[in-house]
């Protein structure tokens, strides 16, 4: 269908998102299905006694919000690229569901930063003992990452003595050589106090989730406008109206008389002096 430049710039940003959101959906489920099923971590599922600790709850959030965001995605892209209303409608109400969780877990975030930062450090000594029992090199590249970010090293924070040493970053001073701080209470104390920042993230996400959503709502009611125009060409195209229409032909009618009247009457026409004309 033709769309004007409106829905076009609509369609397009649509697209974009998508491509975004399908590259952080996949990383998430990605990352989550591993940490489920590799031979490293599969054991902490199957142990009862571990089967509520953090590390658990954050590997299966990690795979449901990942396939939900695909779910969002091929309802996104379908809508924007074949132009189809329906699928454009249930990526709207998709969207408007994950901004609303979106806020309430920046608002639920912020107002409970002390035991959130206490569940992400829980998270962060799990990571660490798989590093350290099976040394497996995506938890190290993770275990990095973290000690770059916040410059911290490991659970103890003496480098000396520090069981995954490599994965510290360089000391910036002399005493670092000795002693750094070490990551779970670095990890306690940043959330706690950049915990103003993370809602501004999330609902920073959430006012993206919702520039998508405008987009996408505009896109539908210009599909649907494209669409009523079109029947509507179609229907006065199909039945054509000449401004100058010809003038009608008389219906010629043929009679015939099998046997002629013999005795015809004949009507004499009246002349002018036969008229009578009235007298003053």
């Amino acid at each position: 269908m033709a769309l004007d430049g409106c829905g076009l710039f609509c369609k397009y940003i649509l697209l974009i998102f998508n491509i975004i959101f399908a590259t952080v959906g996949l990383a998430f489920l990605g990352l989550g299905l591993w940490l489920r099923f590799s031979n490293d971590t599969r054991g902490i599922f199957e142990i009862d006694a571990l089967s509520s600790t953090t590390f658990v709850t954050a590997v299966t959030v990690l795979i449901i919000l990942g396939s939900v965001m695909l779910v969002v995605v091929v309802f996104g892209d379908y809508g924007a690229c074949n132009e189809k209303r329906c699928a454009l409608q249930v990526f709207s109400v998709l969207l408007a569901l994950l901004a609303g969780v979106t806020v309430a877990v920046g608002m639920i975030t912020y107002s409970k930063r002390a035991e959130v930062g206490l569940h992400i450090a829980e998270f962060y000594s799990s990571m660490y003992a798989l590093y350290v029992s099976n040394g497996d090199p995506v938890v190290r590249v993770t275990l990095t990452f973290i000690h770059m970010m916040l410059h911290c090293c490991g659970i103890t924070g003496v480098p000396l003595v520090e069981i995954a040493k490599e994965t510290c970053p360089k000391p910036d001073g002399f005493m670092e050589h000795f002693v750094m701080t070490s990551c779970p209470g670095t990890i306690i104390s940043t959330f706690d106090s950049r915990a103003p920042l993370v809602m501004g993230i999330l609902i920073g996400t959430a006012a993206l989730l919702l520039i998508a959503l405008i987009c996408s709502t505009t896109l539908s009611s210009k599909l649907r406008l494209s669409a009523s125009t079109s029947q509507y060409i179609i229907l006065t195209q199909s039945t054509p109206v000449l401004t100058n229409p010809p003038p009608s032909q008389p219906d010629f009618i043929s009679y015939s008389y099998p046997h002629p009247d013999p005795n015809p009457v004949v009507f004499t026409p009246l002349s002018a002096a036969n008229i009578p004309v009235p007298q003053d």
